[in-house]
């Protein structure tokens, strides 16, 4: 697996954005100018309505699939480093810190982590200004 850094951090999952958000893209467009087709024949319009109302359904679970499997990391990565800092410091993260910066900060060494979350704190940096900071990345590997 390649070494992280903050050009390559990113992650895109194939299956899922090349694949699963493009099918259902086109099934909503279809189903739509289907619809539409329906409407101009007059004839058809209750099974239509119900592929453009499946297809919104399915663009909604992706989405929230999505979403909701996000959250879920990101509560896991605050506890983390919310641990990780306790443990170097005795005490908890700073409150000012925003979830977003708790996020980016994963990627700091042990050796640079508290220095920058303590000037994250104080000068409200954004999560892409501390992720540039960082000199020693630390690589996640396991979130999608």
């Amino acid at each position: 697996m390649q070494t992280q850094n903050f050009k390559n951090h990113s992650q895109l999952v194939p299956l899922f954005h090349f694949v699963t958000l493009p099918a259902i893209l086109a099934l909503l467009i279809g189903s739509f100018f289907n619809l539409s087709e329906a409407v101009g024949k007059g004839e058809g319009i209750y099974s239509a309505s119900l592929i453009c109302l499946i297809a919104m359904i399915l663009l909604l679970l992706a989405f929230l699939a999505r979403v909701f499997g996000l959250k879920a990391q990101d509560r896991a990565i605050r506890a983390e480093e919310n641990f990780r800092h306790f443990l170097a410091t005795g005490k908890p993260m700073d409150s000012r810190l925003r979830l977003s910066q708790v996020i980016a900060l994963r990627f700091a060494s042990d050796a640079e982590f508290l220095a920058l979350a303590k000037k994250a704190a104080d000068e409200n940096l954004s999560s892409k200004d501390i992720k540039q900071a960082i000199i020693d990345w630390r690589g996640d590997y396991h979130r999608v």
